[in-house]
């Protein structure tokens, strides 16, 4: 009986089965110190600003500084991890934020910081972890297979929180002992262990058959995807909106231990503390409550608990229910940010995987960055208890947005599909040539038109989110069953790219869509250059020559796939 717990948790579908693979285990573990050095310093940050000035206001912009970059910076951070070796990416942004809490504890040391200087500093260091994020996150697919891709989430999640349960203690005697500059400094000390980890990491990676995006394009597409996406689009809407109203917990935390409970930095260590206990208990309960409640009801459970939780810590002076209700909030909160990422995780195909994350952090950080300065100045003018009071009827009333915003359903991880052979191609091309349009005839029966039409309505959102621009549905007037899809790519490179970045289920929906179609004959695709004044040469290329200035030559099909 004794080994039961044990078993169910490395099981295969156990919260703990990743740490089983080496790979997985020396990187978490690492990030584990990283994360608690980064909640050390957020201690020492947010009490020596209350040292140094009284308003609320500048306390909870600490907050702010430290997430408001994840919101600035996150797509730029999304695009460059899906266009570069996300362990290389990784390494240069744990590099920024270790000059960063660096140089916030040279000039502590020197009692050089003032408020501006501490916000300043955060925020550079923030900059750094929101360029870390999306590599790191989307490289959990590298290093795990998609069976324990939400343990591994899940995991994740638990690093940061354990930390939070320790290092905000930790921190608490850290700067009540040895001042702010200690507090920095071992943030800059523990950022060491994960970069000689990624460094030493081998990854292993399939090179693109094509050139990169360059830097805008690849945002834009991470930008069309996302938007083209309802699901996703609905969980990042539910996380703003639960980091708007639920991140008042972590704002006035410092002045909850001032304030409310009368007490000092070891007391709002111990309150953070118990914040990060709850969160690693909801984060091992991750799986059971996925398999026990819907994604809607458990985000919808998760926000009336934190309601009750933030109300009982509004109410309280005494330190024990204020940490008892503290670990209630944790826990639920955890959850409802891991129910979150996996949704995004599990929909997004890998090429955009790390701008999907990316928009997913840039939306709990903005939710956080934005909550944190309207919290605080409202405790300016009303009072923490006010404060507070007023974000647990919000997070009350929150569950409402169900009704027009229900949670996706989430499966398994939507996998890429095979790459497709490259259409036939006799007009001498390069990359750049272009616009390129793309037109598909279907025949459908006249008694399917109204099916037929509801299909294609997503497969609009389908090509679109993978790169086409300007499509449209068509249906012959004097030919009512002959129909015409059509739609471009900015250019030859563009669409090479969209036609290989449908997954395996967009694939399946291309295909229903091509069932409708009747007659012995195959549809018909037509692909045309529609500006061709660039491809009329002097000296005509070889088609075989064009098309190798792009990428290796390899057998051509036309198929039925676009």
């Amino acid at each position: 009986m004794t080994d039961q717990p044990k078993r169910s948790l490395f099981a295969a579908d156990g919260v703990a089965a990743p740490l089983r693979l080496p790979v997985f285990r020396r990187i978490w573990l690492a990030s584990l110190l990283s994360n608690l050095g980064l909640l050390i310093q957020g201690v020492g940050a947010a009490w020596a600003m209350t040292q140094m000035t009284s308003s609320a206001d500048k306390v909870a912009l600490v907050q702010t500084a430290l997430m408001l970059p994840i919101m600035l910076i996150s797509m730029p951070a999304g695009a460059i991890a899906d266009m570069y070796d996300r362990r290389i990416v990784a390494l240069v942004s744990l590099s920024i934020a270790l000059s960063g809490a660096t140089a916030l504890s040279v000039l502590a040391w020197l009692e050089l910081v003032t408020p501006t200087i501490l916000l300043a500093f955060c925020f550079i260091v923030g900059s750094g972890m929101a360029l870390f994020g999306p590599a790191w996150q989307s490289s959990v697919t590298e290093q795990v297979p998609a069976e324990t891709l939400p343990s591994a989430v899940a995991l994740n999640g638990i690093s940061y929180n354990i930390a939070r349960s320790f290092g905000p203690a930790i921190g608490g005697i850290v700067v009540a002992t040895a001042g702010a500059v200690a507090a920095f400094a071992a943030n800059a000390v523990l950022y060491v262990p994960l970069l000689i980890v990624l460094f030493l990491w081998r990854r292993t990676s399939e090179p693109s058959r094509l050139p990169r995006e360059r830097l805008n394009r690849a945002i834009v597409s991470g930008v069309r995807y996302i938007a083209n996406s309802p699901s996703i689009r609905v969980v990042l809407v539910r996380t703003l909106v639960t980091g708007v109203l639920g991140g008042s917990v972590s704002a006035l935390m410092p002045l909850v231990a001032r304030d409310l409970l009368h007490g000092g930095a070891q007391t709002y260590g111990i309150m953070l503390g118990a914040f990060g206990m709850g969160a690693v208990i909801g984060a091992l309960n991750i799986t059971e409550v996925r398999k026990r409640m819907s994604g809607e009801a458990a985000v919808r459970a998760c926000a009336l608990s934190m309601g009750g939780a933030i109300a009982a810590v509004a109410l309280s002076r005494e330190p024990v229910l204020t940490a008892t209700a503290l670990v209630i909030a944790g826990a639920v909160w955890m959850l409802s940010v891991a129910l979150f990422n996996i949704g995004v995780q599990l929909s997004a195909p890998r090429w955009v995987a790390g701008r999907s994350l990316a928009a997913f952090q840039a939306s709990i950080a903005g939710g956080i960055a934005i909550g944190s300065w309207g919290w605080g100045r409202l405790t300016d003018a009303a009072g923490v208890e006010t404060a507070l009071l007023v974000s647990a009827g919000l997070m009350f009333a929150s569950p409402l947005l169900g009704l027009w915003l229900g949670m996706p359903r989430v499966g398994a991880r939507n996998e890429d599909a095979e790459v497709l052979a490259d259409p036939e191609v006799r007009l001498s091309l390069t990359g750049r040539s272009g616009p390129l349009v793309v037109e598909i005839e279907y025949r459908v029966a006249q008694d399917n038109a109204r099916a037929f039409h509801n299909v294609m309505q997503e497969v609009q959102l389908s090509r679109q989110r993978n790169g086409a621009y300007g499509w449209s549905i068509a249906r012959d007037i004097a030919d009512p069953e002959l129909w015409t899809e059509r739609y471009h790519c900015p250019t030859w490179l563009d669409y090479l790219r969209q036609r290989n970045r449908s997954t395996q289920s967009e694939r399946a929906l291309h295909q229903q869509a091509i069932d409708f179609h009747l007659g012995p004959d195959p549809i018909r695709v037509r692909r045309m250059l529609e500006r061709p004044f660039g491809s009329v040469r002097w000296k005509e290329d070889t088609p075989d020559r064009a098309v190798s200035e792009v990428l290796p030559v390899v057998a051509t099909a036309a198929g039925s796939s676009t």
